[in-house]
This record gives C-alpha cells, structure tokens and sequence, in this order.
C-alpha cells in the first residue's frame, strides 16, 4: 500500500545514530571546552535538483489522510463548488489543516505554503488556494452544511475507533463547555460582548476526554450563555460513541450544563452523567440540614510512594505580600462532602446530588476577620454501589482538563476568528481544527499489540503522542527537516537530521501504513 516499513536496516540506522547522539551529548563523554557555542564563517547556496522541506513528519499525516479516505468523506459531505477548477471541496479544507501542522499559525501564513516548492512536492500538489480564495471558501458554507462536515469527520472518527483494542470501549466521557475567542474587528457579523466586556465570539466545544478529540463545535455570538444549544450537540455525541460500542457513556459539565429537562431522557436510554449544579437556596437549606454524621472529610492530598523524597515546599511570594499590605484574603480551611436524594423541578426521577462544603476563613493580613462556608453541587445517576460519592466529586473535577483542550486548539490556532461572520469563522475553526483531530488520530492508529513488552511499549507510545501539547506534537514529530524525492508512485521523505524522536515518527509511519480493521 505504499506505507513505509521499519526494517531491520532502518531499526539499525536509528540505534546507531541515538547511539551517536547521545555519546555526543552525554557529561561523561562530551567535551568540556569553553565557549560551545562558536559560529563558524557561513555560506549560503541555492541546491540545483534537491528539494527539502522543515515539516518532513507530514509523511505520516499525509498517509494517514490516504488511508482513512479522509478526501472523500469530505467531498461527498461538502458540496459547496459548482466547479472543481482545479481544488475541490477537501483541497480546501485539508490546505487549512495542512498550514497549521506545518508550523503555520494564521491563514496568511498559507501564503508561505504555496510559495514553498518543496511544501507542494511533499504535497503531491501542483498548487495549493492561497489565503484569499482560502476565506472566499469559507464564507460559502451555511450552518446546516457545517453539521454535515463534522458528521462526516466522525464517519471517519468510527474507522480511527475501531482500530482500538477492546478496553478502549469501556467508557466514553463526553464534555462540553463555552470559550471566549476574542476579536478586535469591529465589523465582523455576529459578534457579541460578554459580562467581562470582552467582543468576539462564544464558540460549544464538545470533545472526549479520554482521548482529547474534538466531537463538534458550534459557533455563537460573544454574547450568548454557555449552554446554548449543548443538550442538541450531546446528543450528535452520545449517537457517534453508541454506534461505536461504547459499553458506558458518561456526559460531563458545569453547573451551566445541568439541563434538568433532558436528565430523564438521557437516563432512560442508559446514559449516566456527572453535572454541577447551580447552590440555589432550596439545595443550601437542604444542606445546611443535614446530620453532622452525614459529613465526611474530604481529602484532596495525592498519596506519594512511600520511597519518594518530597521536595522542599517553596515560599508563596504572593500569599506573602498579600498578608504584609493586608489585603483581604480568603484561604481554605477544610472540605468535607455529603450526599442526598433530589428531583429537580424538570424531572419526574429523582438522582444523586453530591454537596461539597468549604469551609473559608477571610482574613485580612494575619487578622481573621470571619469565616463562611460554600456549597457546591453535582448531580448524578450513577449508583452509589457503581460509583462512591467521592469519585463522583473527582470525576466532576477531572472535567477541567478540558481546559487544557480548548487551550490547545487555540494555541494551534484552531479557535480564530480571521474572517467576517459567524458562519465563515465557524468553517474556519472547524477546517482549521482538523489539524488537532489528525494530530490525535495519528496517535490512535498506533495499534496496542504483540508480546506484553510490545503492547507495553506501543500502548507507552500511542498515549504519548496522544497526550502531547500540539507545539511539542509539531517541534517533536512534524518539524524534522527532510528531503523530498518525488518518482512516479510515491513520495520519499529522506530525513536529514536526527532527534530521539524520529524513532516516534517511524513507529507511527509504520502503523499508520498498516491494512485497516474493518
């Protein structure tokens, strides 16, 4: 199928190189003499036939997007060009993707893309849309043809899951939340200005926590709540992981995303979920009546080895400062937990509500000045023979890595507003989004196994590529300088320099290559 294979020669190549390299680098062998860094007298040449580019890790997103039949999900859905002269529909939106893996961060910069000739050899392109007909292209999708675009990402989503081993399909948890991307533009269409008093755009961001995949997007103006349109998106979701064969979905989101009128309905088809819940005063009575016996100590404090030396604490600057100009502080004195029965008012069932009370004390220098305590609420149908109330409690808490997620869509440059309405900006981080999809994806088809050292090892290599920030995933896996030979069947990527991390690459390569499980 044209994918490429790690040999025994090549396996041999990369242990004598590491070797190489970390001899060179080592305390024990290196050399000791100073200045290190030492510019040499430099000479630049223009080469006459060899063409070379710095994203040489392409290779393995461009055999990634051959062989899950990427283009033609994306044609089929998006129907927008009367004409293919010359790009159709997924030259478009793969030329996006394709500007922010190899190193690219705005839609101008695609316009260094389509003047690099190395870039389009790699490619296997004669040319590329530059950034003008890139927004043009944009502008010409509605919100209904969007949808299609995103079902048509999860139509390949399915073949990438079902690539996993059985594990993978004990659980999905499925998140949702608002982001704020911020705009200076004063004419874009359907802006909005938040209660911060920021202007710009309030992009739904759905995603799957275990492997950080972005689910759907849906964008809104600045102005609008968080869980705008959420109970419809969760639902896109849960359909997508049940055609899967997800053995248990769980849905996960703050209070804003407790929509009590879809709690029965969800719970009825099997769906469990862990909410907050908005400390209304009926549910703060409820608490403050509870038994003293009914409170537990909760205990936040990670439980280290027993052979671990722990680290000296650092002083807290800032606590420090705040004490010697006595300001008003607020500090954390203790947390203890309870749970009881509740039907919310939308609700026919009654479900689990989990209270966390903190107790804070207000100071202001070294002078306590009173202290208050503060309830928060998560609710849920999960039993408590299933699941204890403190796992409740961390399972709500572990949702905030989905900050993380959304903090690496923006720093790929996914959630950006360059264009001139809701619709076209909304294409624009779905097109550009695809970028952190193909990344995570990428990491997915390392197939976990073999003996139980190969399933270790590629299940360690599988959650590493998964898990990495998308610059470390670019200045790691895709920014390797490389030569580009083109011949009539296929494109040859010669690396030219070596980094621990090539053996990733190879690996990934290699896997990706590999025949699908149908």
């Amino acid at each position: 199928n044209g994918g490429f294979r790690v040999n025994a020669k090549v396996r041999q190549q990369l242990r004598k190189r590491k070797r190489k390299l970390l001899r060179r680098i080592s305390v024990e062998h290196g050399k000791w003499q100073s200045p290190m860094i030492r510019p040499a007298t430099t000479k630049l040449e223009l080469a006459e036939k060899q063409q070379a580019v710095n994203c040489g890790g392409l290779a393995a997103i461009v055999e990634l997007i051959k062989v899950l039949g990427i283009r033609k999900e994306l044609n089929r859905s998006a129907e927008v060009l009367k004409f293919h002269l010359p790009y159709d529909e997924a030259d478009h939106i793969l030329n996006i993707a394709f500007n922010l893996l190899a190193g690219g961060t705005c839609l101008d910069h695609i316009e260094h893309r389509r003047n690099d000739e190395a870039y389009l050899d790699a490619l296997g392109a004669e040319r590329i849309p530059d950034p003008t007909t890139a927004g043009d292209f944009c502008r010409r999708f509605s919100h209904m043809q969007l949808l299609l675009v995103m079902q048509a990402i999860n139509r390949v989503r399915q073949t990438v899951w079902k690539q996993q081993e059985e594990s993978f399909f004990d659980c999905a948890t499925i998140e949702a939340d608002g982001t704020m991307v911020e705009t200076s533009g004063e004419k874009k269409d359907g802006i909005g200005i938040n209660y911060k008093g920021q202007w710009g755009y309030h992009p739904l961001v759905v995603t799957l926590a275990e492997t950080q995949e972005l689910l759907y997007i849906h964008n809104r103006p600045g102005n609008r709540v968080s869980e705008e349109d959420s109970a419809f998106f969760f639902d896109l979701a849960i359909e997508q992981c049940s055609k899967a064969g997800f053995r248990k979905i769980v849905l996960r989101g703050d209070t804003a995303f407790s929509s009590t009128e879809h709690l029965d309905r969800w719970d009825e088809s099997g769906v469990k979920f862990i909410l907050g819940y908005s400390a209304h005063t009926n549910l703060c009575r409820i608490a403050d009546s509870l038994r003293k016996t009914a409170w537990k100590r909760l205990d936040r404090s990670a439980k280290g080895s027993a052979d671990k030396t722990e680290r000296a604490k650092r002083t807290n600057i800032r606590e420090e400062i705040v004490e010697a100009n006595g300001y008003k502080n607020q500090r954390l004195a203790g947390e203890s937990y309870a749970e009881f029965e509740y039907r919310p008012t939308a609700c026919e069932k009654t479900y689990r509500m989990v209270v966390v009370r903190k107790d804070i004390d207000v100071t202001s220098g070294q002078q306590l000045l009173f202290s208050e305590e503060r309830y928060f609420f998560y609710i849920t149908n999960e039993t408590a023979a299933d699941v204890p109330a403190r796992e409740v409690i961390r399972g709500s808490n572990r949702r905030c890595d989905q900050e993380n997620t959304i903090s690496q869509l923006k720093a790929c440059g996914a959630l950006g507003a360059p264009l001139d309405n809701l619709e076209s900006n909304m294409a624009y981080m779905l097109f550009a989004s695809l970028a952190w999809t193909l990344k995570t994806w990428s990491g997915l088809m390392i197939r976990v196994n073999g003996n139980e050292g190969q399933m270790r090892t590629r299940r360690e290599a599988r959650n590493r590529v998964i898990r990495m920030e998308f610059w470390t995933y670019l200045n790691s896996l895709m920014l390797l300088p490389a030569q580009v030979i083109r011949s009539s069947r296929q494109r040859v990527f010669r690396l030219l320099s070596y980094r621990p991390t090539v053996d990733l690459l190879m690996t990934m390569h290699d896997h990706i290559g590999r025949p699908l499980r149908c």
